[in-house]
């Protein structure tokens, strides 16, 4: 099995792609084949040819900041996204035009947070920001299009759930993270909430985002939203061992670079199957950005990228068939990165835009942060 470091070794940037006037690219989800959606800060989804990074679409319709996009697994031309103006919509990536086919809600004071789609494309499952008293985990049937709203859960989280994550191999396993500094994991085949609850993990504060991962994804990553890292082992959940694998509360704090400093922040994780390797990515401010692997002795450099973007990365994914990296940030680069990779000429670029590629104007940027008053529990 090649080893991480030789994957990671020869990455150059290949294609570069940015909309004539700037948006940050906040999320970035690949279609089995040949698409990638990447949603913005002015509330629109871009679709790209994955290999050349050439705009081959658009869709409009939210009205307020994304939470994300996910491609169905079984039915790849069908696009998922969530937003804070209340709703989950499936959109046809083959029609032409901006119109839904799928338009999922539930209460008109859910402002949704996080969404994700189930490994088996049934349930589609969004996170909310705090009502009152309550935070909602609202799920779908993603199979009825007239909204198919089957429930909620509410007992679990007690401020914004800022992500939720459905297991890659079991339908019935969710994750879910808040700002009120916990984890938990549910099986959804339990029903109800109490039954279904599994798991508490304590990250103390703000959790930002959540990634499976492990052998057979028996782990759990959480990134804090002030940069802290928890790697938990699921496994031992009915054992007297200790979950904790690996825990930092500020991994700006860890000498981890050539230079001896630290990363500025965490852009997220991945579980790399064919290298069995969990890649966090950490950036500067300044625009480099930085491929760790993350195990039980902590953090570990394996390449840095320069040169690239120009300002603070938001977004990143892995695509293991081309061995390439996927990059977008906020200054409204996308970037494709492979191996021995050659970066067009501008003339070149200028050559391969799609005659369709629309001129869209973008609305001033305010970033949609959803991390409050810190809180600690015991």
């Amino acid at each position: 099995m090649e080893c991480v470091e030789e994957k990671f070794k020869g990455l150059s940037i290949a294609r570069r792609s940015r909309p004539e006037e700037p948006t940050y690219l906040l999320h970035v989800a690949q279609q089995p084949s040949d698409l990638l959606a990447v949603s913005c800060s002015d509330f629109s989804i871009q679709l790209h040819n994955k290999h050349t990074l050439t705009r081959v679409g658009e869709r409009r319709g939210h009205t307020a900041p994304l939470c994300g996009v996910a491609f169905a697994h079984g039915s790849p031309d069908l696009l998922y996204s969530g937003s804070a103006d209340g709703t989950v919509r499936g959109w046809d990536v083959r029609r032409p035009g901006t119109e839904a086919v799928q338009v999922f809600k539930s209460d008109p004071s859910h402002v949704y947070c996080s969404f994700d789609l189930s490994c088996s494309d049934m349930l589609l499952c969004a996170g909310t920001e705090k009502v009152s008293e309550d935070s909602f985990l609202v799920f779908w049937d993603a199979r009825k299009p007239g909204g198919g709203l089957l429930g909620a859960y509410s007992e679990s989280h007690s401020d914004d759930i800022t992500q939720v994550r459905f297991h890659p191999q079991d339908k019935d396993r969710l994750a879910s993270g808040s700002t009120d500094g916990l984890v938990n994991v549910f099986d959804l085949s339990q029903g109800a909430e109490e039954e279904a609850l599994l798991a508490t993990c304590n990250g103390v504060s703000s959790a930002g985002s959540v990634c499976w991962s492990g052998a057979g994804y028996t782990q759990l990553l959480c990134l804090s939203l002030d940069e802290g890292l928890h790697l938990w082992d699921l496994s031992q959940l009915d054992t007297e061992e200790p979950l904790t694998i690996f825990t930092t509360c500020d991994a700006r704090s860890l000498p981890l670079l050539e230079d001896g400093g630290g990363v500025d922040y965490l852009v997220g994780g991945a579980w790399l199957e064919e290298t069995q390797t969990l890649l966090v990515v950490g950036g500067k401010n300044s625009g480099e950005l930085h491929l760790m692997e993350c195990d039980d002795r902590g953090l570990r450099l394996l390449r840095s990228l320069k040169g690239g973007h120009a300002s603070t990365v938001r977004c990143f994914l892995w695509d293991a068939a081309d061995e390439a990296l996927v990059t977008g940030g906020e200054d409204a680069q996308l970037l494709l990165w492979k191996p021995g990779g050659v970066e067009l000429t501008a003339g070149k670029r200028e050559s391969m835009k799609s005659e369709s590629d629309l001129r869209f104007k973008s609305r001033a940027h305010k970033k949609h942060n959803y991390q409050k008053e810190k809180k600690t529990k015991s």
